[in-house]
């Protein structure tokens, strides 16, 4: 297993490991679930000079994505802190289809293999660190998983 110390260091990798991926793209969006994949996203832009914008799964009633951003056009990177059951990645990568992206990749430091093979229809890539065999808590992954709320994570996406 692989460990992160926190999101921002699950980020750091994320950059790494997604090296070529940014290369081969012609200016890509990175997109972040609100609010823990803002950690994970931050140092990502960071190192790799993109933009980032951030997306709400309101989870009540039916679930869905709010605030879709305009992606008409556009090759995007959807950045969580990993997966677990995949609902929010395939709600988050259902409604960047339908808005117009011309490329998805998903790129999470873990994504169990029993997700993947659900959401591998959806995304063109999937980039992850840690793909163990089967679902379970992200706290088995990361020394320190503090949370953070949507409101800090939405001042820390305007902070940029």
């Amino acid at each position: 297993m692989t460990g992160f110390a926190d999101r921002a260091d699950a980020g750091r990798q994320l950059a790494t490991a997604l090296g070529d991926s940014v290369a081969a793209m012609h200016e890509p969006l990175l997109v972040a679930i609100l609010p823990h994949g803002v950690p994970v996203a931050m140092p990502l832009a960071d190192a790799c000079g993109l933009p980032v914008v951030g997306v709400s799964v309101d989870r009540e009633g039916e679930p869905r994505v709010t605030q879709v951003p305009d992606v008409v056009g556009r090759e995007v990177i959807v950045v969580d802190d990993g997966v677990e059951t995949g609902t929010a990645a395939r709600l988050v990568g259902g409604a960047l289809r339908e808005a117009g992206t011309t490329r998805l990749v998903l790129a999470v430091p873990v994504c169990p293999r029993q997700a993947e093979a659900g959401l591998q229809a959806l995304y063109d890539e999937i980039v992850a660190i840690d793909r163990p065999l089967a679902r379970r808590d992200l706290r088995w992954h990361y020394i320190d998983l503090d949370s953070i709320d949507e409101a800090e994570a939405q001042r820390q996406l305007d902070a940029r």
